[in-house]
């Protein structure tokens, strides 16, 4: 067996894929906590003081839930440079242990009754270190689980970064569902503040997890070559600015499919009056239905990710987002018809949300392979780092915002929401059109010229000769 590939009776390989979900689950954990909080407290009890219009407030935290993503492309820069200089683990540890710190002391900032504007402000700025976290987190957990394994199963191992975001969602909505269970008043003075707190141990837990696990193989094989880059982002942006591109669109294109569920669109909605354009559900059920599209997407993600180790990566893309093209008004005319009688139909409420996580499963599932395999070993993490944030700000960090904004320009007129989806999955859809499907390829820096040319790939080669960094060195596990 290969030096540079997973081995299954090495302990700390096999914690691989667990630990490369638990910390895109802490993340998700934390998102969807704050977008549910926002839209049930935050909104009203928080940034109420900002403004004297309550849509205005709701505006405001569909804006916060946003700015993070911000600061995705900033924490995925240093992170990425990092990442492809000290190695995949080292960024693993340093992005969960802020991602968790910022989410717990959220749970504890004091209320907008006690020190004013101080606590929407507070909350914003824990809101930019989350973001900054998140952006440099998915890039190492996405390179830690393909570059660890088989070349016919690097799908599947990466879709276990993948499925931390539901399985995130799932545990925060569980959380959320039990703080419910007491009082209305007692859940907006402090019953909210519980699930921010539980951060702390699921970090906790990650760090145990994640400190007893490897370092990437590919990362150990730059190092012991003394072929890594002095300027990472740098050689990224010089040679391999098309992959950008084509790597942020896609994502784009499945970010809003995603995000209208994760960034609260989708709980406000369904909470709502049909005055305010919702369905008026019971906020807990709101909350259930949410779930039901998670747990769905658990199945989705993980089918498509085994799915493009058949099919290919290419292949998958275009029928996940063909899906969502046509799904996306499926989805909201099932939501008009559930909302259409003296109250709403939850059955037909569910098989929307169940019909809906189908192409927005299709087309996360292959992302981390997919990134792994569209950037050069030696400038990977960065290119796969700032593709993802750069991703996430195009097609997730306003999508809910947008989502509302549209909702209430149409007086209610749901299908222009459906209009968006649709536009950005063409859009994705398009770009994964110019995919060089790499699935199988080999990922080692040896095979770079699959990537890009031969001569890009010598001139990264004359860059490393003319400004070689200081070299590192450790062996596995890792530090």
């Amino acid at each position: 067996m290969s030096p540079y590939e997973l081995n299954t009776k090495r302990k700390q390989d096999r914690r691989v894929r667990l630990a490369t979900m638990v910390g895109t689950t802490v993340e998700w954990y934390d998102f969807f906590v704050y977008a549910t909080v926002a839209a049930m407290v935050f909104n009203d009890h928080y940034f109420n003081v900002l403004t004297n219009s309550p849509f205005a407030a709701k505006i405001v935290g569909f804006a916060t839930v946003g700015i993070s993503f911000l600061f995705r492309p900033l924490g995925a820069v240093v992170a990425g440079h990092y990442g492809d200089k000290l190695g995949r683990k080292a960024m693993l540890v340093v992005t969960l242990v802020l991602m968790g710190a910022a989410t717990t002391l959220i749970g504890v900032i004091p209320s907008a009754e006690s020190i004013g504007i101080a606590a929407p402000l507070l909350i914003m700025l824990m809101r930019v270190i989350q973001g900054f976290s998140a952006g440099g987190e998915w890039g190492g957990a996405a390179l830690m689980a393909v570059e660890h394994a088989p070349a016919n199963k690097r799908g599947f191992f990466g879709a276990f970064p993948q499925i931390g975001v539901p399985v995130g969602m799932v545990i925060s909505t569980l959380m959320l569902l039990l703080m419910m269970q007491i009082s209305g008043d007692d859940f907006v003075t402090w019953g909210w503040r519980v699930p921010f707190l539980i951060s702390a141990l699921l970090v906790v837990f990650g760090m145990w997890i994640r400190m007893g696990v490897a370092e990437s193989p590919v990362m150990n094989q730059i190092v012991e070559e003394d072929d890594q880059v002095s300027l990472p982002i740098v050689e990224m942006f010089k040679t391999s600015w098309k992959q950008l591109i084509v790597g942020s669109l896609v994502f784009a294109g499945n970010g809003v499919a995603g995000y209208l569920s994760t960034g609260g669109f989708l709980a406000a909605y369904l909470k709502d009056s049909p005055e305010k354009h919702g369905l008026g559900l019971n906020p807990k059920i709101a909350l259930l239905v949410i779930a039901s599209f998670e747990v769905c997407r658990i199945f989705t993600i993980l089918f498509s990710a085994w799915a493009s180790d058949r099919i290919g990566r290419k292949k998958m893309y275009i029928i996940g987002f063909v899906l969502e093209i046509i799904l996306a008004f499926v989805f909201f005319w099932l939501l008009n018809t559930a909302a259409s009688g003296d109250k709403p139909n939850y059955l037909l409420v569910v098989l929307a949300v169940v019909l809906f996580s189908i192409p927005a499963g299709f087309t996360y599932g292959p992302q981390a392979a997919f990134f792994a395999e569209l950037f050069p070993a030696r400038i990977r993490y960065s290119g796969a780092a700032i593709a993802y944030a750069i991703g996430a700000v195009i097609g997730g960090a306003f999508a809910s915002m947008i989502a509302a904004a549209l909702l209430e320009w149409s007086n209610g007129n749901n299908y222009v929401v459906g209009v968006y989806v649709a536009t950005m999955a063409t859009i994705a859809l398009i770009a994964a059109l110019f995919i060089k499907d790499r699935t199988g390829k080999p990922l080692d820096g040896d095979h770079d010229t699959d990537v890009v040319s031969q001569e890009i790939h010598d001139e990264i080669d004359k860059d490393i000769e003319e400004g070689k960094s200081h070299p590192v060195s450790f062996d596995r596990p890792g530090f």
